[in-house]
């Protein structure tokens, strides 16, 4: 095992894949002219029972991810090294395993940093602070985006203000360092597309935009906003999709989602980026799941393609 330095200094990280940064604020939406009319990622989440189960580690994601399912492009999720975004030996081991395998790294989704539009002020720019060194880690590691939460308090207007707040804030710092601030729909009211896209339009940065999430609707109180409606509001702004799956029925096909009318809304938004696999269900293993998710997206794109 190569040594770890527990800390890597800012300097590290903003002299670290310099070569990139430039186009890095455009990687979630950008594709070649000639190219398919989306590509597929893989979200990290897909794989959280055996990651919990300690079955795999975040290390052998890269791997997993090109080997086993021939993704070349992976979504991570902090908690699964949660005490590793400063840590240099680490961040380091992990790109070579990317570099190794040829797998891209696009983004790292952000939990339990705080509350972005914490109503409380001080609370609020803590969570921003905390954010902070997943921009760094993101950056380090050649991701163009970090996935967070706009959870708050309050009115619906309020929350919007305080959540837009907190976003400018966290934007302002990923700016510099090339990389987005993108918010999913999960839960409460950041599960109402024209929320989340009011939100959008008070932050007026271009590099914070949002990750539409064909499943996350549940707003709260049985309350269920319209996925299609709210992935069509979000998509403006999006700079990643997630493909939210959780059964299938005997033709392949989501159960809950219609793919074929979703990555219409998608693609008539104007967005060419990827897509991420993100299996969630628990009739299928989480390998038969997220193969299963992927040929649904290669069959509705050769569908559409045509």
């Amino acid at each position: 095992m190569r040594p770890t330095n527990p800390k890597i200094s800012r300097r590290q990280f903003l002299g670290t894949a310099a070569a990139t940064s430039a186009g890095s604020l455009l990687a979630g939406t950008a594709a070649a002219e000639d190219g398919p009319l989306y590509e597929i990622s893989l979200a990290q989440w897909s794989l959280h029972r055996a990651l919990f189960a300690k079955k795999m580690s975040n290390l052998d994601f890269p791997s997993t991810a090109k080997r086993e399912f021939g993704i070349s492009a992976i979504e991570y999720v902090n908690a699964f090294f949660k005490d590793k975004a400063e840590d240099a030996g680490y961040l380091g081991e992990l790109k070579s395993r990317c570099d190794a395998e040829g797998v891209r790294s696009l983004l790292i989704m952000c939990d339990n940093e705080g509350k972005l539009g914490d109503p409380d002020d001080k609370a609020r720019d803590k969570a921003v602070d905390n954010h902070k060194r997943w921009v760094e880690a993101a950056k380090f590691l050649g991701c163009h985006s970090i996935r967070v939460n706009a959870a708050s308090g309050g009115s619906f207007d309020e929350q919007q203000r305080l959540a837009a707040d907190g976003l400018r804030k966290l934007s302002e710092f990923a700016a510099p360092h090339g990389l987005n601030v993108i918010v999913e729909n999960h839960g409460g009211l950041s599960s109402n597309g024209s929320w989340l896209a009011g939100v959008m339009g008070k932050v007026g940065l271009d590099n914070c935009g949002t990750l539409p999430d064909f499943g996350n609707f549940r707003i709260g109180g049985g309350e269920v906003y319209d996925r299609y409606k709210g992935v069509a509001e979000l998509m403006p702004f999006a700079k990643a999709v997630s493909a939210k799956s959780h059964d299938f029925d005997e033709d392949g096909d989501e159960a809950h989602t219609d793919y074929r009318k979703m990555m219409k809304i998608v693609l008539d938004a104007g967005y060419r980026g990827f897509v991420g696999v993100e299996y969630e269900g628990r009739k299928l293993s989480e390998s038969d799941g997220i193969k299963a998710t992927k040929k649904l997206l290669e069959t509705v794109r050769d569908e559409l393609s045509a």
